[in-house]
C-alpha cells in the first residue's frame, strides 16, 4: 500500500514517518519548498524526540520521501492523508477550513483511480461530508472514499502514541474504505489496539470531545488550586487522592498557567462555535476556555507578588517557554502572556529554554537569551519555572541562589517541594500550596 501525506507539518511529518516505519512506502507532499529541501537533508522543521532517528532510518531504507509535486504523489497512491493547519480563523473563532478545501480541491484532481481520503487534520463536524462533497464534483468518473481519522498525538510524545495509541477512530461510510483503513493500520490490530469504526461525523466529534475533557480537566485543577491556598491545602494531595479514583485517574490532574499549545486552545473554541451554531450550547467548555485564558493573565500577578509589588528596574529569570516540556512549540504558551506583561511593569527578562528559544526569539522581543539556567539567574531579583524541562528539576540549589540577586522562585509547575526550597534559603512560592508559600 502507498500513501500521501500532504502537509508535511507536526501531523502529516509524525504520522508519515510512523507509517513509513510499519513498512509502507509515504510520501510527504509540501507546497514549502524550503521546508521539503530541509527535509531531505535530514534538517527537522520541528522538535519531537526521536523524530530525526525515524526519519532518516525510513528515508535510508527507501520508505519514505519528500516532494512538492502533488500530483505525481497523489497519482501513485491508495490512500491520501490531508494533514494540513486549522487554525481559529480570525472574527468568529471558528475553525478554517480553506487549507483542508484547497488540499481536497487538489488531491481530487490528481486522483488515477480509487483513492481513500482522510482527513487527519482536526475538523469539525460535518468537514468530512463538505470535502466528500467536493470530491464528487471535481471528479465524478472516480470514486474517492472520504474518511475522518483524527489524531491524538501529544507533542513530546508523539511517536510512542503513534506506536502504542490508546485507541484509533476511523469514520468510513463503505466497506471498502473501512477494509483499506484496516490494512493500513493492519500492524495495530495485530496488537490488538482498539480501533473504533463509527460514521464521519462521530469521528469528526470524538476529537474535540475528547480535547475539550482534557481541557476543563486542566482548567479544574487549577480553580481548585486556587481555593487550596485560601483554605491552606496542599492541591498535589487533592489531585492524588482524586486521581487514585479509577473513574477518574491521575491524568491531566498538574496545577499549572494554563494550557496552552496547538490543540486546546483552538480546538474548545471551535467546538463551542460548532455547538453553538448547531443550537447546542457546550457552557461547560465554553467555561473552561474562559478561565484558562485568565489565568494565564493571572500568572503576572504571582511574580509581582514576589518582586514586592514593584517590577521597576529589576530583574526576571524566566525558565522554559514553550508550553510544555519534549517540544518547540510556542502556540499559545503562557510565556507569551507573562513575558510581555513583566516587561510592561519595567522588569528586565532573561530567559532559557532547551529548544524553544530560537522559535520564541521573534514572538519576545528585548528577552536576554541565555545559554542555561544559571546564566539566566544571574543578578536576578526573581526566577519563574514556567515549563517543567527535566534538567530543571536537577538544578543545583546552592549555585542557583548564589547566582541570584534575590533568592525568590515562583514555581508555576510545582516542580520542587517547599521544604526543601526553604531550607535552601529560597522564598519559594508555588501552585496550590496553601499552608507552605
Amino acid at each position: 500500500m502507498r500513501i500521501a501525506m500532504v502537509g508535511a507539518g507536526y501531523v502529516g511529518l509524525v504520522t508519515g514517518s510512523c507509517f513509513s516505519e510499519f513498512g509502507t512506502d509515504v510520501v510527504c507532499v509540501d507546497k514549502d519548498a524550503d521546508r521539503i529541501r530541509a527535509l531531505r537533508q535530514g534538517d527537522m522543521p520541528i522538535f519531537e524526540p526521536g523524530l530525526d532517528d525515524l526519519v532518516a532510518r525510513n528515508v535510508d531504507a527507501g520508505r519514505l520521501s519528500f516532494t512538492t509535486d502533488l500530483e505525481e504523489a497523489v497519482g501513485e497512491a491508495d490512500v491520501v492523508f490531508i494533514a494540513v493547519g486549522t487554525p481559529s480563523r480570525r472574527g468568529d473563532g471558528h475553525a478554517d477550513l480553506s487549507f483542508v478545501f484547497e488540499a481536497a480541491r487538489e488531491v481530487a484532481a490528481a486522483v488515477r483511480g480509487y483513492t481513500v481520503l482522510v482527513t487527519k487534520s482536526t475538523v469539525p463536524v460535518g468537514t468530512g461530508a463538505r470535502v466528500a462533497e467536493i470530491a464528487g464534483q471535481l471528479r465524478p468518473d472516480t470514486e474517492i472514499d472520504v474518511v475522518s481519522n483524527p489524531e491524538f498525538l501529544r507533542e513530546g510524545a508523539a511517536i510512542e502514541d503513534f506506536m502504542r495509541p490508546d485507541r484509533v477512530v476511523i469514520g468510513a461510510e463503505t466497506d471498502r474504505a473501512r477494509a483499506a483503513m484496516q490494512e493500513l493500520y493492519r500492524p495495530l490490530f495485530l496488537r490488538e489496539t482498539p480501533i473504533l469504526f463509527t460514521d464521519r461525523e462521530t469521528a469528526e466529534l470524538t476529537k474535540y470531545a475528547a480535547n475539550a475533557f482534557l481541557a476543563v480537566k486542566i482548567t479544574f485543577i487549577n480553580e481548585i488550586a486556587d481555593l487550596c491556598e485560601r483554605v491552606g491545602a496542599d492541591v498535589q494531595d487533592v489531585a492524588r487522592g482524586m486521581g487514585l479514583d479509577r473513574r477518574i485517574g491521575d491524568k491531566f490532574l498538574h496545577p499549572g498557567p494554563g494550557y496552552g499549545g496547538s490543540c486546546f486552545p483552538k480546538d474548545t473554541l471551535a467546538l463551542t462555535r460548532t455547538a453553538s451554531d448547531a443550537g447546542a450550547p457546550v457552557r461547560l467548555v465554553e467555561t473552561a476556555a474562559a478561565v484558562n485564558e485568565n489565568r494565564k493573565r493571572a500568572m503576572t500577578g504571582r511574580v509581582m507578588e514576589a518582586l514586592g509589588g514593584d517590577a521597576a528596574g529589576k530583574t526576571v529569570a524566566v525558565l522554559g517557554l514553550a508550553f510544555k516540556p519534549n517540544t518547540d512549540d510556542m502556540r499559545e504558551a503562557p510565556s507569551l502572556e507573562l513575558v510581555p506583561a513583566l516587561q510592561a511593569a519595567g522588569a528586565a527578562v532573561r530567559a532559557y529554554d532547551p529548544q524553544a528559544m530560537a522559535t520564541a526569539g521573534p514572538l519576545l522581543p528585548g528577552v536576554t537569551w541565555c545559554a542555561d539556567v544559571y546564566e539566566a539567574a544571574a543578578g536576578a531579583d526573581c526566577a519563574v519555572l514556567l515549563t517543567e524541562w527535566n534538567e530543571f528539576r536537577g538544578v543545583n540549589l546552592d549555585r542557583l541562589r548564589a547566582a541570584m540577586a534575590a533568592p525568590a522562585i515562583v514555581d508555576l509547575r510545582n516542580v520542587y517541594k517547599p521544604a526543601e526550597m526553604a531550607a535552601a534559603g529560597f522564598a519559594y512560592r508555588g501552585i496550590g500550596k496553601g499552608r507552605t508559600t
